[in-house]
């Protein structure tokens, strides 16, 4: 992949920060010409540097009221069974990340539901009922808080 510049940089930083920014405006905020921005974000997209844009929802506008983190260890870990955890959670309504992890626990489920009767249901229906998961911990989310300033890893 070709090394990004300050000028693809600073799109990113804007598109993190408002991804419904206008071209205008964002050409405007990089200092480029219009057609030279949405050249370089279609580039950007078509390399896979911008995976996607998405959505930021308040959850609990739509019934989701008690997020949950959840830690899931399992017993087994061929390939088959970790790729078999993954697409079946994942493909959950209730479940909005999978990450899969090294450590003491093998994934961490971003979890949310309507109440405590719907949580405990899903981790029965459609985690502890799993024959290869051997452990699992849930801890309620109080709070999220979301940084908007795109990640820099220069070492300057």
């Amino acid at each position: 992949m070709k090394k990004l510049d300050e000028t693809d940089l600073n799109i990113l930083a804007q598109l993190y920060e408002n991804s419904r920014i206008t071209n205008k405006e964002l050409s405007a905020k990089v200092n480029i010409a219009p057609s030279t921005c949405l050249e370089r974000v279609k580039k950007l997209q078509a390399t896979g540097v911008i995976k996607a844009f998405s959505l930021d929802i308040d959850y609990k506008a739509i019934g989701g009221n008690i997020e949950a983190m959840t830690a899931v260890r399992l017993g087994k870990h061929s390939a088959q069974v970790i790729e078999s955890f993954r697409h079946d959670l994942v493909a959950c309504p209730e479940v909005l990340s999978v990450f899969y992890m090294g450590g003491e626990n093998d994934f961490f489920l971003h979890i949310i539901v309507k109440d405590t009767e719907h949580l405990r249901d899903f981790v029965f229906r459609s985690i502890t009922s799993r024959d290869e998961v051997v452990h699992l911990e849930t801890a309620l989310i109080y709070e999220q808080l979301t940084s908007y300033n795109l990640p820099s890893f220069d070492n300057g």
